[in-house]
């Protein structure tokens, strides 16, 4: 970003405050004089490492749930899964919210934030996975020449859950993008003069009737990334998926 940026995202210039689009200010500027171009660029680094970091929580952390759950069974199971359709029946952004409340605001405490809001929807995914794999002859097969359970979980259950879970987590990156938005749009997720989408929408906002720019094309920026996730889930799903290739075969 700070390659790419053409000025400081930091950088307060009232007398260029509010100013349009031009050739000097390619998106135009904010209600303090700061390059809207700049901040989205250095927004960007902000938002990606959110989507990662969370996505690599929540999937690391549920699919550890939803294996032991599926493989076990039983009451221990069945309690790991009751905990986990709990979480899963509060709203998303609420969940996010309280904890980002009590961990307070910034990159690292969002992350987490928004990391284990995503558990719960890992979990349930990666447990409905391995009850219809634990069930193939494969399975029975490893579990009648002595192979443990770890060896088993690992070694035969996890890599043929793996499609669902990478094409699920490159769609949840884009759900990230937006609860990290949401959060810094509410004054509790990155907080100025860090620049990061939502928070830029929430500073400018309020011009929206006389300096359009300055919300509009944080607000595009959002959309095109979660547009690109969501488009590289598909391609990761058409990519992966053992049905459609035997029949393109």
């Amino acid at each position: 970003a700070g390659v790419i940026a053409p000025f400081s995202p930091t950088q307060v210039d009232l007398s260029a405050s509010l100013k349009p689009p031009s050739a000097r200010h390619w998106l135009g500027t904010d209600k303090l004089g700061r390059d809207i171009l700049s901040r989205i660029v250095a927004g960007t680094s902000v938002s990606l490492l959110v989507s990662f970091g969370a996505v690599s929580i929540a999937f690391l952390l549920g699919t550890l749930l939803g294996l032991s759950a599926g493989y076990v069974g039983g009451r221990i199971g069945g309690a790991i899964m009751r905990v986990m359709d709990a979480l899963w029946s509060l709203p998303s952004l609420i969940l996010a919210l309280a904890i980002a409340t009590v961990l307070g605001a910034g990159v690292k405490n969002v992350i987490i934030a928004v990391g284990l809001t995503f558990i719960p929807a890992f979990a349930r995914i990666v447990y409905a996975e391995v009850i219809s794999v634990k069930e193939e002859l494969y399975v029975r097969a490893a579990k009648a020449i002595g192979v443990s359970d770890a060896g088993i979980i690992f070694s035969e259950i996890l890599p043929n859950c793996m499609m669902s879970i990478i094409v699920y987590a490159s769609m949840m990156a884009g759900e990230a993008v937006i609860a990290e938005a949401s959060l810094s749009f509410l004054g509790i997720g990155i907080n100025p003069p860090q620049p990061a989408w939502g928070s830029m929408l929430r500073s400018e906002y309020k011009y929206f009737t006389t300096a359009p720019w300055g919300s509009l094309f944080p607000g595009l920026a959002i959309f095109l990334l979660v547009l690109a996730f969501n488009f590289l889930g598909d391609g990761l799903r058409d990519a992966l998926d053992v049905k459609l290739l035997d029949k393109d075969v």
